[in-house]
């Protein structure tokens, strides 16, 4: 005997097929939103925690900023007083200038070369003077150049024979005038440390022959 089912079997298939997609679709989304939520959460969590490291590095760069401005107006005042020293040194230097300019002049000065006046403007003394001859003027250079540790950088501006004023032979000797610059005692300090000039302080002066101011 053949048995025939007349009731509506597909449609409930069908009902029961959508039924089980439509709450698989549900759990998905459910399932979606709550990984969605977590991921954010712990992102957000991350970024809580990088802003508090960054205002922890922002108010140590601000201290770090402070403590860089405080170092640099200590520079700034460190290079103060030691311009303000310096200058007092130089000033208590400068005094005894005109002692070390005259026993360096008796130093250095050939003979044969006289001197008739020589004057200073600050760190520069020009000399006038007369010489038997220009080899006289040229040791004279010579020797403030290289052999002087308070005189340097002389500068010959110039140089003329002319008739010697008392001579009945009509003799003539070489007129010059230089220029030379005065050493600061710092700079002859620093220089005889190193062993490129003499000792500091010059001896006491002992008049040349031949030399006169």
């Amino acid at each position: 005997m053949i048995r025939i089912n007349l009731l509506p079997h597909r449609e409930a298939k069908r009902k029961q097929k959508k039924t089980a997609f439509v709450a698989l679709m549900a759990l998905g989304g459910i399932a979606g939103v709550a990984l969605v939520l977590l991921v954010g959460a712990v992102n957000a969590g991350r970024i809580a925690m990088q802003n508090q490291r960054n205002q922890v590095l922002q108010s140590a760069n601000a201290d770090l900023d402070k403590k860089i401005s405080k170092i640099a107006n200590l520079k700034s005042e460190i290079e103060a007083l030691k311009a303000r020293q310096q200058a007092v040194e130089d000033l208590q230097g400068d005094r005894n200038q005109p002692v070390y300019l005259l026993d360096e002049l008796v130093r250095q000065m050939p003979d044969g070369v006289y001197l008739k006046s020589f004057r200073q403007d600050g760190q520069k003394v020009t000399l006038d003077g007369f010489a038997q001859s220009q080899e006289r003027v040229a040791e004279l250079l010579r020797n403030l150049s290289g052999n002087s540790p308070w005189l340097e950088r002389p500068e010959l501006t110039e140089v003329r024979a002319v008739p010697l004023a008392q001579s009945k032979t009509g003799r003539r000797v070489v007129e010059f005038m230089l220029a030379v610059a005065i050493k600061r005692a710092r700079e002859s300090d620093g220089e005889g440390k190193d062993g490129k000039a003499g000792s500091a302080k010059p001896a006491a002066a002992t008049p040349a022959a031949g030399t006169q101011s």
